[in-house]
């Protein structure tokens, strides 16, 4: 027999709860049970779905229990919802990040216990199709040993950007803590754990408090290096938004990578997936040519395909792809590279190897 839906309430209804809407709209195991938020948006947001509007998650909770919950809400509640929810016995969808701080996402992680089990946090580019297939790759051993990783998210955030949330361009915000947490879990994917970081900031493009670009460098468990660059005020094409085409909102360079993975046999592009290699490990010469090829990749919306995943979590049939020792992780290594930034001085990260 076909199992009934779950029934999955969304708890905030700005830009990415919305997206997490018509993801549960298409899933067929699936139906949208109620909307928690106190806006007025989101009063409407509901009414136009059809379904029951809470001002209080603890209302919720208490008169109409759903299966599962995402929570989409303003960060620094995270931590809190994420324990009621848990307390509730509610299966948690976590938008990332999973707290404000490291130390609070410690909290939130001792406060779980034994519920982190159903806690799947919504790094949603862990089910891109290309991230999957670029894992893949690497995972392979086509590339050989990994040698080297290199990235870049730059891209021009318009004056309105910083004119509509004024907070964007003080202490708190700029592009480290914004973008980078995204980036820091795509390169843990694919080369693991980050064992120290190095940054240094600038300034001075548009004078904020917080810094416009920053280079930054990382050390891997395996002994593998990276180089990230990032910026909001450099006009390139090179963002895994403007690359990826997965999401519809970014105008899509296709031609254009931001992420290229090397080993001691070859490199991997991404996310043109282009691969060049060497024929055979005993022929490695700069003086000989590469083979290449297009890795292959099945291409999926990361939203829809989280949310079906998410399915699976609740019904107790897979294990979180993303758990919250994973956010936990990310957050960790993010603010590292803001204290790296801030004092000039490496940073180690303390020793911690969960599987992604």
């Amino acid at each position: 027999m076909t199992p009934a839906p779950l029934r999955i309430a969304v708890a905030g209804a700005g830009y990415i709860g919305q997206a997490h809407i018509a993801a549960i709209q298409q899933a067929p195991g699936l139906r949208l049970s109620a909307i928690v938020d106190p806006s007025e948006a989101g009063q409407a947001i509901a009414s136009q779905h059809g379904v029951a509007h809470f001002h209080d998650l603890g209302v919720l909770l208490a008169d109409a229990r759903p299966d599962a919950i995402v929570l989409a809400t303003p960060n620094p509640l995270h931590v809190p919802q994420a324990i009621q929810c848990a307390a509730a016995g509610v299966a948690i969808l976590l938008e990332k990040p999973v707290a404000v701080t490291a130390a609070d996402g410690a909290k939130l992680l001792a406060g779980l216990g034994a519920h982190g089990s159903r806690v799947l946090v919504g790094h949603h580019r862990t089910h891109s199709g290309i991230m999957q297939a670029a894992k893949t790759c690497v995972d392979s051993g086509v590339l050989g040993r990994l040698v080297c990783v290199t990235g870049r998210a730059t891209f021009y955030k318009p004056a309105e950007y910083f004119a509509a949330a004024p907070w964007r361009s003080q202490a708190g915000a700029g592009p480290i803590l914004l973008n980078m947490i995204h980036e820091v879990h795509n390169f843990r994917m694919l080369c693991g754990e980050v064992r120290a970081v190095q940054a240094v900031v600038s300034h001075a493009t548009r004078g904020y408090v917080v810094e416009d670009s920053a280079a930054i460098t990382f050390e891997f468990e395996s002994g593998a290096l990276g180089t990230f660059m990032l910026s909001d005020c450099a006009a390139s094409p090179s963002s895994w938004e403007q690359t990826s085409q997965e999401n519809k909102a970014y105008v899509s360079y296709p031609a254009q990578d931001c992420y290229e993975v090397t080993g001691t046999n070859g490199s991997l592009s991404v996310p043109t997936m282009r691969l060049h290699r060497y024929a055979t490990d005993a022929a490695r010469s700069w003086w000989l040519p590469f083979e290449t090829e297009q890795w292959p990749l099945d291409v999926v919306d990361p939203i829809q395909a989280q949310m079906q995943h998410f399915e699976a979590v609740i019904r107790g049939d897979a294990l979180p792809a993303v758990t919250v020792e994973d956010g936990l992780r990310n957050l960790e290594v993010t603010e590292a590279i803001v204290q790296a930034a801030s004092s000039g001085q490496r940073v180690t990260l303390r020793s911690y190897a969960p599987k992604l």
